[in-house]
């Protein structure tokens, strides 16, 4: 199969009549890379989005992810459908945030929920003849050669993280995810990559073009309940908080066991859940043992999220594996003092060991262990460098601006309109 480079497509210069404007051309502006982007015209896109579980969000960076670029691209005037698993939730039958939601089938298994979803997905999308197929995770780029052969739509598959090397995956399940990860750097028009380090990753491995578009992140919510006292024991400021799915990469069982060695009375909240990881989970809590300042809460989100933030004393991050953990990103927003293992995406959004953002050597327990005994013994500290990290990740990272430069990708990538252009809704800046 050729693979052609990314070019701008022809654009209709036909004068519109009186009552359809001609399309507005897009300004060239200057991307991440410091390149003048060339100018494009502004056209209403048809966009499918799959790979993700679905919308609204309550757990999960992709579906986060996604739902923050959905609502935008559709508040631009783009019609946005994301495909839906009826095993994450209510699906609003009237969309949500102007985006269309469809739910396709699967089959609720470890190893077969994903790709069987991206495939009913994949069909169900190139029924209605889309502009864009944007795919999100390594799985689904095994059907993404479907829409590349078999229609005119462009397809374009945004890289969360390497899933080929995820710790709850057996042999099996990982040599299918290896090969999901060649065509990830072969079949897709273009490639997206939440992270400098993952963009480096597909440029030496694939010698592909690849666009780094980071993830946002939203200010800070304020607590509106008062739920973590009744329901977990949690009083704000007397807590340590990790957030994230309860995998064997996410490194949760280190933390507990370096939790339990500092001599603090601080409590530490483990908020999430299992992700098919049911014997993980079960030897977290065998580890965890009868230490009751260890809670559980499963997963929160909404104003319940909110308030775990808002009341811990400091957040941490003891990944194995990331992309460009959202959970980080959203704790420095909330101006809390994180710990982070020194894997290379924490390196990136915390730059280096100082005071608000401390980083421990990957994998290890004592330098965990001395990080949080530090971190406790000043917190003042801590908290005031917290502030100014919070700033600097609040002004770097914005979903407005990962919007808008997927937009202007899409735009330069789509094949050129089957019926006339309209003009940009008026309101709808960019």
């Amino acid at each position: 199969m050729a693979h052609p480079d990314l070019q701008a497509e022809d654009v209709d210069q036909h004068a519109a009549s009186p009552a359809i404007p001609r399309q507005r051309v897009v300004p060239a502006r200057r991307s991440r890379a410091g390149v003048a982007d060339s100018a494009v015209a502004w056209r209403p896109l048809r966009i499918a989005m799959i790979g993700q579980k679905g919308m609204p969000a309550t757990y999960g960076g992709i579906e986060r992810h996604v739902e923050e670029m959905a609502s935008r691209l559709a508040s631009y005037g783009h019609e946005v459908t994301v495909y839906c698993r009826r095993s994450y939730g209510e699906t609003p039958a009237d969309g949500y945030r102007g985006v269309r939601l469809r739910q396709t089938h699967t089959i609720a298994s470890k190893h077969l929920d994903a790709i069987v979803h991206a495939a009913t997905s994949t069909m169900a999308a190139m029924a209605a003849r889309p502009d864009i197929v944007h795919y999100h995770g390594l799985g689904p780029a095994l059907v993404a050669p479907l829409p590349r052969a078999l229609s005119r739509a462009r397809v374009v598959l945004t890289v969360h993280g390497l899933d080929n090397q995820r710790g709850k995956w057996g042999l099996a399940a990982r040599a299918v995810l290896g090969s999901a990860h060649w065509f990830s750097g072969y079949v897709p028009h273009q490639r997206v990559a939440v992270s400098q380090g993952l963009a480096a990753h597909y440029s030496d491995r694939f010698g592909r073009p690849t666009t780094y578009i980071p993830n946002g992140v939203n200010p800070a919510r304020p607590a509106r309940t008062r739920q973590i006292q009744e329901r977990f024991g949690l009083t704000p400021g007397g807590y340590l908080l990790l957030v994230g799915r309860l995998v064997p990469e996410k490194a949760a069982d280190l933390l507990i066991r370096a939790f339990r060695r500092t001599e603090t009375p601080m409590r530490l909240a483990i908020v999430g859940g299992s992700s098919f990881t049911d014997d993980f989970v079960d030897r977290l809590r065998r580890e965890a043992g009868a230490d009751d300042r260890i809670v559980f809460t499963g997963f929160a989100y909404g104003d319940l999220l909110a308030e775990l933030y808002a009341g811990a004393a400091g957040f941490v991050q003891p990944s194995r594996l990331e992309g460009l953990p959202l959970t980080l990103l959203e704790a420095a927003a909330y101006g809390l003092p994180v710990v982070a293992s020194d894997i290379a995406p924490h390196v990136e959004v915390l730059k280096s060991d100082s005071a608000g953002g401390r980083l421990f050597r990957d994998g290890d327990e004592d330098d965990l262990v001395r990080v949080l005994t530090s971190l406790l013994a000043d917190l003042p500290a801590e908290r005031a460098g917290a502030v100014a990290l919070g700033g600097r990740i609040t002004n770097r990272y914005s979903w407005d601006t990962a919007a808008r430069e997927l937009e202007q990708l899409y735009l330069r990538l789509a094949p050129g309109p089957g019926r006339r252009a309209r003009a940009r809704p008026v309101g709808v800046a960019h």
